[in-house]
């Protein structure tokens, strides 16, 4: 199971961290990632990371988003810094195998991930 906090509406350069809570299985067998979807878009990759501390990152919030993870508490985080309006989205955080491409790793797809959460609304108004 995983479950999204953290979300909620912010001025455009303000900050938010988000945190998703990992239970039922054991937190470092699977690839982490954070996903976002806005009305109207598909959904998109964010972030990921893996379980040796490898990440990857969307170019829209490199240098402002960093993801991370604390296996002894099961949760990943997503802090995001310099937020803009067009990061206004649904964020869901997310766990499967991982991709790898060129030796490095990618966030991958949607249907790279078999496990979702429900989801924490993130609006940024300007």
């Amino acid at each position: 199971q995983l479950v999204e906090s953290g979300g909620g509406s912010v001025q455009a350069g303000g900050s938010l961290r988000l945190s998703c809570a990992v239970s039922g299985y054991t937190y470092s067998t699977y690839c982490m990632g954070w996903f976002r979807q806005a009305p109207g878009k598909e959904r998109e990759g964010v972030a990921s990371i893996d379980s040796d501390g490898s990440t990857s990152y969307a170019d829209s919030v490199k240098g402002r988003f960093t993801i991370s993870q604390d296996n002894a508490k099961n949760t990943l985080y997503l802090q995001m810094r310099s937020l803009q309006t067009e990061d206004t989205a649904m964020y869901y955080c997310a766990a499967g195998a991982g991709v790898y491409r060129d030796g490095g790793l990618d966030i991958g797809s949607e249907r790279d991930y078999g496990y979702w959460g429900q989801g924490t609304q993130v609006t940024v108004s300007a």
